[in-house]
């Protein structure tokens, strides 16, 4: 676990230059062009907020805390018109910058930092797996609501308009 930490704490120390490097991925990558509508800075600060306090995300928080966290992401993406499937591709980008960090920054020849390293990308993929979850569910909740709303709204036009002919 010794190794684990050691390696959240190099991501957390790395967060601004990570969340920036995030950034730039999906800004220039056409599987999420729809985030052209999400405020760079709004999207760094969700990154960098990730990254620099991954060790409480990862062995502080419970599953709980995580669902609800990408619940209220996937929410917010659908009410910014971002399409599911960049939302989720978003995601997706945010776990592979941290793999790659992460296989950057070990060192192979030790058997203990493999194992750490290991470690690590499990936890990672547990938390993903979560996230990529949540975002949907909360998306999928947001566009209930909205749809709900439209479709009262088009009811009252309806009755405002009968009641005009009467």
């Amino acid at each position: 676990m010794m190794i684990t930490y050691r390696f959240v704490r190099l991501i957390e120390e790395h967060s601004d230059v990570l969340a920036t490097g995030l950034l730039n991925k999906v800004q220039q990558s056409d599987r999420t062009a729809g985030y052209s509508k999400v405020p760079a800075e709004q999207l760094k600060d969700w990154v960098y907020e990730i990254y620099r306090h991954l060790g409480e995300w990862l062995l502080h928080k419970n599953a709980g805390d995580v669902e609800k966290r990408y619940e209220e992401i996937g929410a917010r993406r659908a009410q910014q018109d971002v399409p599911l499937s960049q939302l989720l591709w978003a995601i997706i980008l945010t776990k592979d910058n941290l793999w790659e960090f992460i296989l950057d920054e070990s060192y192979p020849d030790r058997p203990v930092e493999i194992l750490g390293k290991q470690e690590l990308l499990q936890l990672l993929d547990q938390f993903f797996d979560r996230a990529l979850y949540s975002a949907a569910v909360g998306y999928e909740r947001a566009m209930e609501a909205n749809g709900g709303r439209k479709k009262s709204g088009m009811v009252r036009a309806e009755k405002h308009v009968v009641g005009e002919r009467v």
